[in-house]
């Protein structure tokens, strides 16, 4: 009788074992269909806007490229609004979100939405969009590139430490953390600067229709309110996500009252999932900014 009863004390443990795996089971298959669904874009079928929101620094995101491409060639896809919320990033992170939009836009309209802060590599990928709106508060702007360096070379002296770099020509690892900067390392890093900062304003120009005094006003890096910027030409009205809308239907035939639907991040459990699975590479982005090189991103300073 002893041995039937633990015999049924085993199964019942078993039993229980198997249902909670089980149970754990199908949880990842509903949370893998229910992002599934979040990421697809025709979700509820029919026409519908599509909205893609970009916040924080920008770097370059395959996954991003993907959703946008997919916006592309979605034909219940109508048109798309861009939300744009970021200090800025990478230059190569603005210049691919930058031709990403352009790609859209050759399929769809594509209207940038511009929040609190849309400055630098933001302001590139905004410009992207066939229209540029903005709050009148908006901080924005901001068109340059800047490379920061550190010469730690006194305070190692200081310490007793020496650095020697062997190196294969006089300007290879230039700028470098262990020595000074020499003048001719100097004047290659401002080359380099000036040629991805030719590159910015050559995308304002071409895409602002600035040029002459139009274009050397904010060529120097400033910031402005969504106000100046409507002034200088950098956007196109002050306004937000309803004056996006209603612009898109009267000036692309856009239908009335269709749905706005996110794309990229539309649901809880696929925002979950998405963060989880891009966990390790946001949390190295310092990493990325370094071997990317050159930043455009703005800052306020704090004193």
């Amino acid at each position: 009788m002893a041995l039937d009863a633990d015999y049924l004390i085993d199964r019942r443990r078993l039993k229980r074992r198997l249902s909670f795996w089980r149970g754990v089971g199908i949880l990842a298959l509903l949370l893998a269909a229910l992002a599934g669904f979040g990421r697809f874009s025709g979700f509820g079928g029919g026409d519908y806007i599509a909205r893609h929101t970009v916040q924080g620094l920008i770097a370059d995101d395959p996954r991003r490229h993907r959703i946008l491409a997919s916006v592309a060639r979605d034909g219940n896809a109508r048109a798309l609004i861009v939300r744009i919320d970021s200090p800025g990033g990478t230059v190569v992170g603005g210049e691919a979100l930058y031709r990403s939009l352009r790609a859209v836009a050759r399929e769809k309209p594509v209207i940038a939405v511009l929040g609190s802060l849309a400055t630098s590599a933001g302001y590139m990928a905004a410009i992207g969009a066939d229209r540029v709106v903005a709050r009148r508060g908006t901080v924005t702007g901001s068109i340059g590139v800047v490379m920061h360096t550190a010469d730690i070379s006194g305070l190692l002296e200081k310490l007793g430490i020496g650095a020697e770099t062997i190196r294969s020509g006089p300007l290879k690892a230039m700028p470098s953390g262990y020595e000074k900067l020499s003048d001719d390392g100097r004047e290659v890093l401002r080359e380099l600067i000036a040629d991805s900062h030719r590159m910015f304003l050559d995308l304002v120009a071409e895409r602002r229709g600035l040029d002459g005094a139009g274009l050397e006003r904010i060529a120097d890096g400033r910031v402005l309110t969504g106000r100046q910027a409507l002034d200088a030409g950098l956007v196109d009205a002050i306004g937000g996500e309803t004056d996006a809308a209603a612009w898109l239907e009267a000036e692309k035939g856009i239908a009335p009252g269709l749905p706005i639907r996110e794309v990229g991040e539309s649901g809880r459990f696929a925002k979950l999932l998405d963060r989880a699975a891009s966990l390790g590479e946001r949390t190295i982005f310092s990493e990325r900014l370094t071997l990317d090189g050159l930043v455009s991103v703005w800052h306020a300073g704090v004193r």
